[in-house]
């Protein structure tokens, strides 16, 4: 699926222009689903915490029951490679990924020690903020132990694509997602944050979402300065009073919402704040280095 512009891929050892093809009809990952990826930015000639797209992607396929046929270091290098293909300030979308090959006797689980490899890196603008809407699915997440809620699989992504689907229906471009006790989970593809006079809450991690990385990040840049953030569990009521509401995730990075559900929120200082700090440690020489 290509998302923008020129596509180089990465696959059997060599780089290969365009979509190329990398999964065969047979493979276990064409029919049974055991695919995993990650996905990170290149903007303004930066990739802020490439580093840790690349050690996520090794323990998802782990989780999956894969054993990697390479380590990070390998996967940053190789990152790093493609994206000197394009232009220094071209914005990318840069998704390495593994997915197995073959089954064990039993068919429907995967044979460890045959997981393909591949890098996609494509030209993908960077969304323009203001006019992003969020509102609420019907559609809930699964439980840790109902799914590999824990590696960013692509067979969880099924599931995602109604919620977003249904939002589009209702004019949307995205929507909460609560787990099955009613608490609020993410959105289609972002975490989610809110904030109240002055204060930043995000849903604490309990299973069902992925705890993103730019999640991480920006909590720990704003309280480094000097914003106060809780991580607790949240309904939908705490939606409804928000100040702000805005979300973080690979694609926009930080994104204020503009609209949610029939209320506008034109006014996002704490969100903006948030945008500005990140895209400062973005443009940092300690961006890579710092993965605490």
């Amino acid at each position: 699926m290509a998302l923008g512009g020129k596509i180089v891929t990465y696959y059997e050892g060599k780089w290969h222009q365009g979509n190329a093809p990398i999964i065969g009809a047979a493979d276990h990952a064409a029919w049974l689903g055991s695919q995993v990826f990650d996905g990170a930015r290149q903007f303004e000639g930066v990739r802020p915490d490439l580093v840790l797209n690349c050690q996520r992607i090794i323990n998802s396929a782990e989780v999956m029951g894969m054993i990697s046929p390479v380590d990070a270091d390998t996967v940053f290098g190789l990152c790093e490679e493609g994206c000197k293909m394009f232009a220094p300030d071209a914005e990318l979308y840069i998704r390495p990924m593994m997915w197995s090959k073959e089954g064990t006797p039993g068919i429907i689980d995967v044979d460890p020690e045959s997981t393909g490899f591949s890098i996609c890196i494509e030209e993908l603008p960077m969304p323009e903020i203001g006019t992003f809407t969020l509102t609420v699915s019907p559609f809930c997440r699964p439980r840790q132990d109902m799914a590999m809620t824990t590696a960013k699989a692509g067979s969880l992504y099924a599931n995602n694509g109604r919620i977003m689907a249904d939002a589009r229906k209702r004019g949307f471009n995205n929507a909460l997602s609560l787990d099955i006790d009613g608490n609020v989970a993410e959105t289609a593809s972002t975490n989610v944050f809110t904030v109240k006079d002055g204060e930043v809450f995000t849903p604490i991690p309990n299973g069902t979402f992925l705890n993103g990385l730019n999640r991480q990040r920006l909590i720990k840049l704003l309280r480094s300065d000097g914003v106060k953030i809780t991580e607790t569990s949240m309904t939908l009521s705490d939606f409804d009073i928000a100040d702000e509401i805005f979300c973080t995730g690979n694609i926009a990075k930080v994104m204020p919402v503009a609209k949610y559900q029939d209320r506008v929120m034109p006014n996002c200082p704490v969100a903006m704040q948030a945008r500005e700090i990140y895209w400062d440690y973005s443009h940092s020489r300690y961006r890579q280095q710092d993965v605490a």
